[in-house]
Formats: C-alpha cells, structure tokens, sequence
C-alpha cells in the first residue's frame, strides 16, 4: 500500500511529543508499504518553528524509510486566531502542493485531526486520487472546545459542528483513539463505521530496567504543562513534603502553565522540585528509568467521559515503573492492568499519602508493581499489535473500493 497520513501536528522522536503516526508508520514500512505523512513543523506546544526552511514553503524529509512533507505555517501562541490562521495555512499547502510533488498516487488517505480542516484537506485529495478516505478522530471537535468553555453557538463552534457531520458522513471509515468516542461520533454514522484503534508504545525504545538507587525517591511527570494536566496538584503536595528532602519531583515539558508553576517553586522556595525544559521523545526513557514514581494527572472535566488515550501514559507503563493516575476519565488503563494508584483529580491529601505509602514499599515490591504495567502494555499497547488493526482497516477499505 502507499499511504498519505495527513496529520497537522505529527512529530519524530527528535522532536518532544507524540509519535503515534511516525510509530505506526515505521511499522508499515517495515512490512513493506510506503507512507507518507504531512504536516507541519510549527511545534503546538513549544510554540516554535522547528525546521529551517529558507525561501521555501515546504521540505521533504526521510526518515527510517517514511517521507514527511512539512509545511511552513504561521506562528501563534495560545489558542487564538494566530492557531486559526496556522490551521487553514496548513490545510490550503497540503491541497496546493501535495498533487505538484513528486509522489506516487495514494492508494489511500488518513486525515487525522485535533483540527477539522486537516482531514477535510485529506477528504479533498481523496476525491482527487479517487481512493478510500479514512477519519482518524483523536480529539472530538467541536466537543471538547464546548466542554472547554467556548459558547455553542459561536460562529466558528457552528462551522466546526457542520464541517464534523459532513466528514463523518464522507468517511470511508473513522478511527479514534478514544475507547468511548463512539458514544459521541454514534449521533451521526452508524457503528458500524467506527473502529477503536488507541495509542500505543514502541517497546523497542523503551527497554526495561530495574531502578538503580541513588538515594533519591523521584517522582516524575513528563510532557505538556497545559490547564488539563492540572500540575498544580503536584506542586501542592511538593510544598507538603519540602521538609522531606529525599523525595524529589522532576516536571519535564513545556506549555501555557509553565510559567505559573515556576513562580509557585520560587515563592514557595521548593527546593525539592526542578521544572525543566522539554526534551526529544528518543531522550524521555532516561527520566523515565531514574524515576521511582511517574505522574499523571488530569483536570475534572467533561472533556474524559469518552475516555483517555495518552501518549505519555503508555511511555510510562513501558517503563515500569509505579505510576500514579490522578484523574476522572471514563477508562483507566492502569486500572485495567490492575497495578498502580489511582486517586481523585483535585485529592491533595490523597495523592500525598499515596507518594508516602509508595515511598515506604520495599523496592522489590515496587519492582512488581512496575513490571505488571510492563506486561500489560506489552500484551495490549505495543505498536505491532496497534498496526496489525491498522493496517487490516486499510488493507479492507482498499479492496471494497477496488471491487
């Protein structure tokens, strides 16, 4: 097959981020197929450019046998019309140049949001190249923009509402990462249209190991630093445990609340807490390895009720290492596995006592716990086992439309 994945924000390893497409494409090519992803290299939460592009509007790229075309597009900071302006520029390059480059014809084309006008680009080209269209939906606009705050009947909100629907009805077939997000997509295909496929992990990039000692008990969250990942909460319990000074918490990303949590540090001289700057994917597994507790957390909110499927999660339950969920989705994979902690989103004491009670287990006890998550992301998350779905979706629709 000869794939194009046009997915906005699609990111490498040497990038800080997720790399569900990248993971998944690499897979394919290993099982011959050629895949091409489109995106742009304007990094969503870094809010910087991260590829040089001279006097050109786009750059071929190849990487462990897959082809990136990126796209230079607009800079913004936050959520405002700079971000709209960064979306239609990357939706009208991807129409303009994608037909002039040098490509072979698709033989089938994913659209994958957050955006809609990214996979309204990929329906597009799909009409083009006269080839299956599939909707890859990881994050349910203009849904979660509702439950984020933004008034339902806001012109844009109206435009996203119809360009949803025209999409859902144009679809070959819809993908989601989200376990539940059928009960949403369901008001408007049959269920028959949908398939769950949920991110995953390359195990190959995260080999387990033991937790050396080092005198230090470290509690680690990585990734974004956004108002739905609710770091506050850490932070609240750091400033509890200060007078506990061999337990340390390490906060790795970027994000709009980065600046916020640092002041918090230095009002509050947190000795015990470092907040730094993001890293490469391919250069998250050290901190991973020199954690004794990984962190996530998420914000109460509607936004979960069709469920989670968090790329730092799945990074955390390879590395196994004891992980704390603190959060109100709908599905809970630590839950799942049946190892780990899980407590409420806003529970300071909760959480509190769970670092404490974590912290007094023997290491071998630890030891256990962390490698129960392994297996349990090794029997349902790795990415051969997410492709094998994958690719038999495509290979399927690919033949309906051949017959």
């Amino acid at each position: 097959m000869n794939i194009w994945i046009l997915n906005h924000h699609a990111l490498t390893p040497v990038m800080s981020g997720g790399t569900r497409h990248y993971d998944f494409a690499k897979e394919l090519v290993k099982r011959g197929h050629s895949v091409t992803i489109v995106a742009s290299s304007f990094h969503y939460a870094k809010y910087q450019e991260m590829k040089e592009y001279g006097d050109s509007e786009y750059l071929l790229e190849a990487m462990d046998g897959i082809q990136f075309v990126w796209f230079k597009t607009p800079a913004y900071f936050g959520n405002g019309i700079g971000r709209v302006i960064n979306m239609l520029s990357y939706t009208l390059k991807a129409l303009k140049f994608m037909p002039k480059l040098s490509q072979n014809k698709p033989d089938i084309i994913v659209g994958s949001s957050v955006h809609l006008f990214a996979v309204w680009a990929a329906y597009r080209l799909s009409l083009r190249y006269k080839v299956p269209f599939i909707m890859e939906v990881r994050d349910l606009w203009p849904q979660t923009l509702i439950d984020m705050g933004i008034s339902k009947w806001h012109p844009f909100i109206l435009l996203l509402g119809v360009l949803e629907k025209y999409l859902y009805k144009k679809a070959d077939k819809i993908i989601s990462n989200l376990p539940h997000a059928y009960e949403y997509i369901g008001q408007f295909v049959e269920k028959e249209k949908f398939v769950w496929i949920s991110n995953g992990v390359d195990l190959s990039n995260i080999i387990y190991t033991p937790k050396e000692s080092n005198g230090k008990f470290v509690v680690s969250y990585t990734g974004s630093m956004g108002v739905a990942n609710n770091l506050q909460l850490l932070l609240d319990v750091a400033k509890r445990l200060k007078d506990k000074t061999n337990i340390y918490f390490r906060i790795v990303g970027e994000g709009v609340e980065k600046g916020k949590l640092k002041v918090f540090v230095n009002e509050n001289n947190l000795l015990n807490v470092s907040i730094e700057n993001s890293i490469p994917k391919n250069e998250v597994t050290n901190i991973l390895q020199n954690s004794d507790v990984l962190f996530l957390s998420l914000k109460d909110s509607p936004l979960y009720r069709f469920g989670i499927s968090l790329n730092k999660l799945f990074d955390y339950m390879a590395s196994g290492r004891v992980i704390i969920f603190a959060g109100n989705s709908k599905n809970n994979p630590i839950k799942d596995a049946d190892a780990g902690y899980g407590i409420l989103p806003n529970d300071v004491i909760g959480l509190e006592k769970t670092i404490l009670e974590i912290y007094d287990l023997p290491q071998e006890k630890r030891d256990a716990i962390g490698q129960k998550i392994r297996k349990y992301a090794e029997d349902n998350y790795s990415i051969e086992i997410l492709v094998d779905k994958f690719e038999k979706l495509l290979e399927d629709e690919i033949r309906k439309k051949n017959a």
